[in-house]
């Protein structure tokens, strides 16, 4: 199967790729974007302070440093609760979209997302489980491998249960 939902860490994958739940400083925080930066080591801060942060919905790219993977790209999820920013959804949908772009540009094959806003962002799960799932089925065939990483079993069910449904239609 090119589309695997699966529960673990994910920054211990050994893939082309993983994307990183970064925030728009891209210099570090909590959740995921905490513990790449805590795994990867300082350079991939000092090459983060190059890249002058990143606006919500964009993505960019660095190496992988003391990861098992080569590269990590960086995805700004809205913020769900910040009444300020119109068209949640769209974005959302954005990250995803821009992270798979700039994967087939540095030809990367095999790929993990973890779920985009669904902590400190609040994203909804269903409405993140969907974009993202959809997203990597419209995907699917530009990669070998795509991963979606839950990290906690509540969220782990619910993308289960949503990918089977997609297959079965």
């Amino acid at each position: 199967m090119k589309i695997e939902v699966i529960k673990c860490d994910i920054t211990e994958l050994d893939v082309d790729a993983i994307v990183n739940a970064a925030n728009i400083s891209l210099l570090g925080g909590g959740g995921v974007d905490g513990a790449i930066h805590r795994k990867a080591g300082k350079e991939l801060l000092e090459e983060c302070k190059k890249l002058n942060g990143c606006k919500i919905g964009e993505a960019k790219i660095t190496s992988g440093y003391n990861l098992k993977t080569r590269y990590i790209i960086h995805t700004v999820a809205p913020k769900w609760y910040d009444f300020r920013i119109n068209n949640k959804e769209q974005l959302l949908k954005s990250c995803y979209i821009n992270s798979y772009e700039l994967a087939k540009e540095n030809k990367i094959k095999t790929i993990a997302f973890p779920c985009l806003g669904m902590g400190v962002y609040q994203v909804p799960l269903p409405i993140g489980a969907k974009i993202s799932i959809d997203t990597a089925i419209q995907y699917a065939n530009d990669f070998e491998e795509i991963y979606l990483v839950c990290f906690k079993e509540e969220k782990y069910k619910y993308y289960c249960e949503y990918l089977n449904e997609k297959q079965r239609k």
